[in-house]
């Protein structure tokens, strides 16, 4: 496993563990998965990965009683990250709730505690102190704060008075804002990206065309997963395919493996199962040639898919003529927000 080149008190693998379905019944993962969860997270550790990310929103707080528990012991020797949702996060209220996730976590500390996403009408000075009362208590290790933009990122981190070590957003082939700014940050500060969806639920993995969508509720909400997309990502998805045949690889390795190239970009897909695991942590051990870098970068500016308000229509048409099936499994790749 490699790990990112900052300096921190615990090393922070390249690939993490996102943990979004663990406890949340929207995948169909039926009533054994919180069994396969903990198989996951024990293959994870074997595997080098020290990174494992939930939040209080996830499954209501299943999803960190969930990974508490499979982590046991290894909690003190690995990254827990986990994120608060901020309805009213004033300076009391983070406190509070950082306590209750670190109490259903089973951790004395929470290495790592993100702001879930920017409140529009609460500033961060107010929720930054309650995340400096924190860290002066021990109670977290690491700030961080998840979907904001670097604008605000720098102020949490004036708001704080440190630094506030990641952020984390969508981030994959497809979903490459990141590289404009927050990457060439993170890079320049010591910061990290932290890159959720990283296989855009999926997408990138191959195992979807326009004549094979997606059935989980889930992707079919994606507009991603339109059938026209489908089609529009064939000349990606064989871009990706060539790539992985040379490296005796899968497209989800190759594409997580352009994001891991930078150096301060961590990515956290979620698995299905242990042998989805194993393909991601050894997706950490791929060199990309310059050559195949570029190629995968063309293909990926030349996907154009529909999107924002054209999709809408097109949606509803797509869930109007096609009924979820019952107990229907979500497919094993991507599963972030």
């Amino acid at each position: 496993m490699r790990f990112v080149p900052l300096d921190t008190p615990r090393p922070i693998s390249k690939i993490g563990l996102g943990t979004w379905q663990f406890g949340s019944k929207e995948w169909g993962y039926g009533p054994d998965y919180e069994r396969r969860a903990a198989d996951i997270v024990r293959r994870a550790l074997d595997l080098g990965v020290t990174l494992f990310d939930t939040a209080e929103l996830y499954g209501f707080g299943r999803s960190e009683r969930i990974l508490g528990t499979a982590l046991g012991d290894d909690r003190d020797r690995v990254v827990v990250a986990s994120k608060i949702f901020p309805v009213l996060p004033l300076a009391p209220v983070v406190q509070q709730r950082a306590v209750a996730s670190a109490a259903r976590l089973g951790v004395r500390s929470i290495d790592l505690y993100q702001v879930h996403q920017p409140n529009p009408v609460v500033a961060d000075t107010t929720t930054m102190r309650g995340m400096r009362a924190l860290q002066d208590v021990g109670l977290v290790g690491e700030v961080g704060v998840s979907n904001y933009s670097l604008r605000r990122w720098r102020f949490a981190e004036a708001a704080l008075g440190r630094r506030v070590l990641s952020n984390q957003v969508r981030y994959s082939m497809i979903d490459r804002g990141p590289e404009e700014d927050l990457i060439p940050y993170a890079q320049q500060a010591g910061r990290i990206v932290i890159a959720y969806s990283p296989l855009a639920q999926g997408f990138l993995s191959g195992r979807y065309g326009a004549t094979n969508p997606p059935t989980g509720a889930i992707r079919r909400a994606n507009p991603y997963f339109l059938p026209e997309n489908l089609e529009r990502g064939a000349a990606l998805v064989a871009t990706l395919r060539e790539v992985a045949d040379a490296h005796r690889a899968t497209p989800s390795q190759i594409a997580l493996a352009y994001l891991l190239r930078h150096p301060n970009v961590v990515a956290i897909p979620g698995a299905s199962g242990v042998e989805q695991m194993e393909r991601n942590a050894a997706a950490a051990e791929i060199d990309l040639a310059d050559d195949e870098y570029a190629a995968l970068a063309a293909a990926a500016r030349q996907f154009r898919p529909v999107t924002g308000l054209a999709a809408v229509p097109k949606l509803i048409r797509a869930r109007a003529g096609r009924s979820p099936r019952r107990g229907g499994s979500a497919g094993p790749d991507g599963w972030r927000e």
